[in-house]
């Protein structure tokens, strides 16, 4: 098994939108925007070779983009 977290991007109660390795208790980061969550989330899973999950306010997974060596990816027709 693969030793990847996945970075989560979940609304934060005071602080608007944070980013989470997956299986930690903190954030790692919190953030005004969805946004700017979002892009420090493509940075980590850049370098961690991992996946972002963004989620939506109540919660539920909104969409994913992974930033591993995939061998057979996906296509891609959001971007």
């Amino acid at each position: 098994m693969s030793g990847k977290k996945n970075i989560h991007v979940v609304p934060h109660p005071t602080k608007g939108w944070a980013t989470r390795k997956e299986g930690a208790s903190k954030v790692g980061s919190t953030h005004s925007t969805q946004g700017k969550a979002i892009e420090q989330a493509r940075d980590q899973a850049i370098r961690g070779r991992a996946e972002v999950v963004i989620h939506r306010p109540d919660g539920r997974i909104r969409d994913k983009d992974s930033y591993g060596n995939d061998p057979h990816p996906p296509k891609d027709r959001k971007h």
